[in-house]
């Protein structure tokens, strides 16, 4: 099995609801997401698939969060935007976008500090 990561970033505020401390108030985040693609098969150029792909889905979707206020956004409206659950909707997000039948997004890693990340993967 191959597997591949990317590295992009975002900043963003939120503020956690149902949350007693300083995270229930209104804060932001230079996050840090880590995207990994999973296959087991390459192409005949010897590729999984080539990073600009992942790249640039990754990023296109980040655009949509980059310098908002994640809460007032869909699905975040509703959804805690908690880092776990920026990271399943990231990973949900890109698997529609880069799944294909060799290659699948395999787990999604949301820093939201240096210290401190959430993940998220199926089975």
């Amino acid at each position: 099995m191959y597997e591949l990561m990317i590295i992009s970033h975002f900043a963003a505020a939120h503020q956690l609801r149902g949350f007693e401390g300083g995270c229930e108030n209104l804060h932001g985040h230079n996050w840090k997401v880590e995207v990994y693609i999973a296959g087991d098969k390459l192409e005949e150029n010897g590729l999984l698939i080539d990073f600009k792909i992942i790249k640039a889905q990754t990023d296109k979707l980040l655009d949509s969060l980059d310098h908002k206020f994640l809460n007032e956004l869909d699905p975040f409206s509703t959804l805690n935007p908690s880092s776990e659950n920026i990271a399943c909707h990231l990973f949900k997000s890109l698997s529609l976008q880069l799944n294909a039948p060799n290659i699948k997004v395999s787990k999604v890693t949301v820093w939201e500090s240096e210290t401190a990340c959430a993940s998220y993967s199926e089975p």
